[in-house]
């Protein structure tokens, strides 16, 4: 279905192209096999926004083999695009990472190859906990640092004894946020992970002489491999108006004692633009 829905929306757009008469019908071709950022941050960006002399020629899954009406000298501007969320149905541009902009020359029925290198936003705050060297967070005794992972330390949460729920927070440490801005302005948390259970990531908001408010925003899927996901926390950032600051939590919980499942986790990372 969604190879399906990419073909279409390509389909359509060449179709459409006002440049058909200069190409007569024959296309030039590009192809992104990857988009790469130019910080020592994992990504995992998965579609190429792809835009032509200011048209949109449509979005691709990378990696990507695409035709365009287009020939001749051109500006190609290309944004990174991520899963919002990890849902496969909600793909959008990454607010925070710049567009790469190349001028290149198409040339008719043959293939010209782009290596985009997008960049950070100059106007945005990250905080990160990566494990490297130390950890200050809140945690249970189901949680132990680990040395040696792919990106060095990380942090792993297994069920321990006759514990059914176990949790990483974040409400005294760095990663406890505020002065963030709302109306809608993006705000995301960044992470790496390997899961042999289902888990929870949510938040805490912190209104004044009020008790801590808790928001459970997304279940993620277990994942054998190592996987970066982009969770969404704009909404309920936004909606927390009055809020003092924020903080957030993962969770994971069991159904019965006979099961023994762990949480691997790197890179904890939450992003905003500056208020």
């Amino acid at each position: 279905m969604k190879k399906t829905l990419y073909f279409l929306i390509a389909i359509s757009l060449f179709s459409c192209d006002k440049d058909d008469t200069t190409t007569n019908g024959v296309p030039s071709y590009i192809q992104i096999d990857e988009i790469t950022l130019d910080e020592d941050y994992t990504t995992n960006i998965t579609d190429a926004w792809v835009y032509i002399d200011g048209v949109n020629k449509g979005v691709y899954e990378l990696p990507a083999h695409f035709p365009v009406l287009n020939d001749g000298a051109v500006e190609v501007r290309i944004y990174a695009g991520i899963k919002d969320n990890g849902i496969a149905s909600q793909r959008v541009t990454y607010p925070f990472y710049h567009s790469d902009t190349s001028s290149i020359k198409l040339t008719i029925d043959s293939t010209t190859i782009i290596s985009p290198i997008v960049a950070l936003k100059e106007n945005i705050e990250g905080i990160i906990d990566n494990f490297d060297p130390s950890y200050t967070f809140n945690y249970d005794t189901c949680f132990q640092k680990i040395s040696g992972g792919p990106y060095g330390n990380y942090g792993s949460l297994s069920f321990l004894d006759s514990i059914f729920v176990t949790e990483i927070n974040y409400k005294d440490h760095p990663l406890s946020f505020d002065n963030v801005p709302q109306q809608g302005s993006a705000t995301y948390l960044e992470l790496d992970y390997k899961s042999e259970s289902e888990f929870l990531v949510g938040m805490y908001i912190n209104f004044p002489n009020t008790p801590t408010l808790q928001k459970d925003l997304l279940w993620i899927n277990p994942k054998d491999d190592w996987n970066k996901i982009y969770v969404n926390l704009t909404q309920t950032v936004s909606e927390a108006i009055g809020a003092e600051s924020f903080s957030v939590f993962i969770r994971m919980q069991r159904d019965n004692f006979s099961e023994v499942k762990t949480l691997d986790f790197d890179n904890i990372r939450i992003v905003h633009y500056k208020k």
